[in-house]
C-alpha cells in the first residue's frame, strides 16, 4: 500500500528542499522563543502541562500568556517537522540518507515535549532547563543537515582535497559547543532562571555566591578560544593552494563572534538586562548556524586514491575543467 501511494505521490526536489527550509527556520524560532520565556521569567506561566492553569486556554496574565505561546509555536514546528520527514519518503529521486535524517526531527520535537513537560514539573531545574535548550540545539544541527543535503544530489559537490583545511574546519566544532554549553550554565546560575515574582527556582551555586561571576569568566575565556582559532583556520584557509570554499561562512562566523563578544560584555556592565541577554542568546543561535554552513560548505574529502568524485555546481575555478585533478587550484565559496 506505501509503495502504491509513493508511486501515485511524489514531491520534487526543490519543493521539498522549500519544507526543508520551513522546518530549519521554525527550529531556529523555538530556541528563540524559549530564550524569551525564560528571559521574561515566563518558565512557570502556566504550572501545568500540557494545559495551562487545567485548561486549553491560558488566562489574561502576560507570563501565561507568554508560556502557552511558546507551546503553540513548538506544536506547529511539529507540523513542519512532520511533514519534512513524511515528504522525504515520497522525494524523487528518493535518498535513503535524507530520510534517516528526517525520521530523526519529530523524535527530537517529541523529546523537547517530554523535557519541557519535565521542565514544568519540577519547577525549572537548571539541570532539565539546559538538556531542554541543548536538544534544541541538537534538533538545530539535524535540521540544517537536513536542509543543506536537500539542494544536492550526491554527485552534485565536488569533494574537497584540502584535509587539513576541512580538519581545521571540523575542529571548530566541539570548541563552539563548549562555548554555547557555558553560555547555558551561566544562564542557570544568574538572574534569568525563568521564574516571576513569588516563585522559587532553583539556580547553579556550585560556587557560593560567586558561581555566576565564575561561570561568566570561563564562558567569556572559552568564546575567546573560540574566536582566536576561527581566526586561525580562516587565515589557513587562505594559504596559497587551499580549498577556499568555506571562507565565505567563516567570515560570517567571525562577524557574529566579534558582534556577539561586544553584546555579552555591554550585557555584563548592565547587570544583565532581559533584551540584551536575548539579543545574546540571538546571536549565538545565528552563529551556530553559520558554523553548521561552514562545515557544510567545506564538504567530505575526497579519498586518499585522490581521484575526483564529484564536482560541485558552481564550484570549479575560473579557467578549471570539470576533470581537473584534485588540488589544482581553490573553489569559490
Amino acid at each position: 500500500m506505501f509503495a502504491s501511494l509513493r508511486n501515485r505521490f511524489e514531491i520534487s526536489p526543490h519543493r521539498y528542499a522549500q519544507v526543508t527550509t520551513v522546518a530549519l527556520f521554525g527550529l531556529a524560532l523555538i530556541v528563540l522563543t524559549g530564550a524569551a520565556v525564560r528571559l521574561t521569567d515566563s518558565g512557570l506561566g502556566c504550572p501545568n502541562w500540557p494545559k495551562c492553569y487545567g485548561g486549553p486556554v491560558p488566562p489574561l496574565e502576560t507570563h501565561a500568556v507568554i508560556e502557552m505561546s511558546n507551546r503553540i509555536v513548538t506544536a506547529l514546528l511539529g507540523i513542519a517537522v512532520i511533514a519534512a520527514c513524511g515528504l522525504s519518503f515520497f522525494r524523487r529521486p528518493f535518498r535513503r540518507h535524507l530520510a534517516w535524517i528526517g525520521v530523526l526531527l519529530p523524535l527530537g520535537v517529541v523529546g523537547q515535549a517530554i523535557l519541557g513537560a519535565l521542565v514544568v514539573k519540577y519547577d525549572l531545574r537548571p539541570e532539565l532547563v539546559m538538556g531542554h535548550f541543548i536538544l534544541s540545539m541538537m534538533l538545530l544541527d539535524a535540521g540544517f543537515a537536513l536542509f543543506w543535503c536537500s539542494r544536492y544530489e550526491p554527485w552534485e559537490r565536488r569533494r574537497s582535497w584540502d584535509r587539513k583545511g576541512v580538519w581545521a574546519v571540523r575542529a571548530l566544532v566541539p570548541l563552539g559547543q563548549l562555548t554555547i554549553l557555558a553560555g547555558t550554565i551561566a544562564t542557570g546560575s544568574g538572574p534569568h532562571a525563568g521564574e516571576f515574582e513569588g516563585q522559587f527556582v532553583q539556580r547553579f551555586t556550585f560556587m557560593g555566591s560567586d558561581t555566576l561571576e565564575w561561570v561568566v569568566q570561563r564562558h567569556a575565556a572559552l568564546a575567546a578560544i573560540y574566536g582566536v582559532a576561527a581566526i586561525g583556520v580562516w587565515l589557513y584557509l587562505r594559504r596559497p593552494g587551499g580549498d577556499r570554499r568555506a571562507l565565505k561562512p567563516l567570515t560570517v562566523v567571525l562577524i557574529l563572534l566579534a558582534v556577539q563578544g561586544l553584546v555579552g560584555y555591554v550585557q555584563w556592565e548592565l547587570e544583565l538586562p532581559t533584551e540584551i541577554v536575548w539579543v545574546h542568546v540571538a546571536l549565538a543561535t545565528c552563529n551556530w548556524l553559520a558554523m553548521l554552513w561552514t562545515i557544510a560548505a567545506a564538504g567530505r574529502l575526497e579519498p586518499r586514491t585522490g581521484t575526483p568524485v564529484a564536482v560541485e555546481r558552481g564550484d570549479t575555478p575560473s579557467g578549471e575543467s570539470a576533470s581537473a585533478p584534485a588540488g589544482a587550484g581553490a573553489g569559490t565559496a
